[in-house]
């Protein structure tokens, strides 16, 4: 359930339009050479950005890691460039994985400081911030794991649900 969903209902007054541009499998880099088009380009009142497992699931899928580091440096990049030239209301939602399948818990050493970077960065350019992570392991102590998020990564409309209301809770809607 997307959010323009829950927040058109809670609020029907509002007349918000949402811009879902993500694109399976895109990295952080990836990200950055479409933002022109896919964000700066729209003139965004709020950017929500959730973006960084693909940049720990590649190192596992088609061995080609990317370090914390230009992880960090790239969604600066990101920042920075929506920062001065779209908008200053940006969302950040950390990446998260579940551990089911079984190899996903492998991940969580790829994962884990990138986690941390993007709370970093979420305090240095003062963005709200969705704590998606600790949401899916909250969440599947009262579901399994494939009931959020069928692979460990990709959520199912009640995954999607849960990262609304997060979303939403995060910015106190």
């Amino acid at each position: 359930m997307p959010f323009s969903t829950l927040l058109g209902a809670k609020y029907p007054r509002m007349n918000w339009r949402f811009e879902n541009r993500g694109v399976g499998g895109n990295r952080v880099s990836d990200l950055l050479a479409r933002w022109e088009e896919d964000c700066i380009a729209l003139k965004p009142g709020v950017v929500s950005i959730l973006i960084g497992i693909n940049d720990t699931w590649r190192a596992f899928d088609r061995n080609t890691p990317r370090s914390t580091e230009e992880f960090e440096e790239l969604y600066r990049k990101l920042l920075t460039l929506t920062r001065e030239r779209a908008t200053d209301r940006i969302v950040l939602m950390e990446p998260f994985v579940l551990p089911d399948p079984p190899d996903r818990a492998a991940w969580r050493p790829d994962l884990d400081p990138k986690i941390q970077a993007a709370r970093r960065l979420a305090r240095e350019f003062d963005t709200q911030f969705v704590p998606l992570d600790g949401a899916f392991a909250r969440a599947s102590t009262l579901r399994p794991c494939k009931f959020w998020a069928a692979d460990g990564v990709h959520p199912t409309s009640e995954g999607h649900a849960l990262i609304a209301q997060e979303w939403m809770k995060a910015l106190g809607l």
